[in-house]
């Protein structure tokens, strides 16, 4: 509605108000991403100078891993057409492309530790795992809406194996693991299919296969525990970067940084345009997911395995510093339009 100004007794339309287009683009996006930061920093101060004891984190860890997030990987596909899912394509598409980031880190990590293996297998988990747990699913629906939830843990799955395969493989290979291969393989086949995120998975296939309605409490339950999972990740994030101060910059980390949250996404945008026939909002949010600062499971890893745990360390709290300007360079990008999804149509 045109707005009144009222002058000498008569009435005359105003012109509407002007807001600038790149700044409104500007506005959105900052208060699309500032509320996960904002929960991360909030995490991070309470930690730094409240002084709780590290073992009441373990609680929040175990609700997180078995009760929070599996509800909703199970609520993000139970509704998909198990056809929506079996997009070879783009699995392989991401999949290779968090490979190679790997695999590149790794060759940094080779080069910066002289040969350490089992430090450079925790630098190749740093550059190419993506905070797609705890960051990914609320992100991506925010920015994207429901249409992204497939890709999301399509990702997910798939990138989750593939980094909990190497890295016991890899270790098991540089001694760490005091167990032949074969056995170790064993575990690890045993610790995909038992994953309950990976079960959630399985769970919500099965309901899509089975159109199955779960009885109106027990939905209220998971949908409740859903939306408690993003806040309680976040803010567990924040905590645990806090309790781990970072004592020295190692030289590898820049590098590793810019690995994950420039060319892993960009590894990502070109290997879907490559596969083609992938869905715009797929591309879109593979490319945002690759963004996403390293994942937090890097310190439990480096922690399980009393590796690198500095380093993990440092990793992730340069990694999600830096990601305040790249991943909302990104979303800036994809919500403008500014970029295209295939590049080679």
């Amino acid at each position: 509605m045109a707005q009144i100004a009222i002058r000498s007794g008569q009435a005359r339309p105003m012109a509407p108000l002007q807001v600038d287009p790149p700044m409104a683009d500007l506005a959105s996006i900052f208060n699309l991403v500032a509320p996960f930061f904002g929960l991360i920093l909030l995490g991070f101060a309470i930690g730094r100078y409240k002084k709780l004891p590290e073992s009441g984190l373990s609680w929040l860890q175990f609700f997180l891993i078995y009760v929070a997030l599996p509800p909703l990987f199970y609520r993000l596909i139970a509704d998909k057409p198990l056809s929506e899912l079996a997009n070879w394509g783009f699995i392989a598409g991401t999949t290779l492309a968090t490979f190679c980031a790997f695999c590149l880190s790794f060759a940094v990590g080779m080069r910066y530790t002289k040969g350490d293996m089992p430090q450079s297998v925790m630098q190749g988990v740093a550059g190419s795992y993506s905070n797609i747990g705890y960051m990914g699913p609320p992100l991506i629906l925010a920015a994207l809406g429901p249409a992204a939830s497939a890709p999301v843990v399509l990702i997910f799955v798939f990138d989750s194996v593939l980094l909990f395969s190497l890295v016991p493989l890899l270790m098991a290979l540089a001694g760490v693991e005091k167990k032949s291969i074969f056995a170790t393989a064993r575990e690890v086949v045993w610790g995909v299919l038992t994953h309950p995120f990976n079960l959630a998975t399985m769970a919500g296939v099965f309901a899509s296969y089975t159109r199955l309605e779960l009885p109106t409490a027990i939905d209220k339950m998971t949908l409740w525990l859903s939306q408690a999972a993003a806040p309680c990740a976040l803010f567990l994030l924040g905590v645990t970067v806090a309790l781990r101060p970072m004592k020295a910059m190692p030289g590898e980390v820049p590098a590793l940084v810019a690995i994950k949250l420039l060319l892993h996404p960009l590894l990502v945008w070109v290997f879907l345009s490559i596969v083609g026939g992938v869905p715009d909002n797929w591309i879109f949010a593979a490319v945002i997911m690759a963004a996403l600062p390293p994942a937090l499971n890097i310190f439990v890893i480096s922690t399980q395995y009393r590796v690198g745990i500095e380093r993990a360390s440092a990793c992730i709290l340069v990694g999600t510093i830096v990601s305040m300007g790249t991943l909302t360079g990104f979303l800036w990008l994809v919500k403008t339009g500014r970029m295209v999804a295939d590049l080679f149509p």
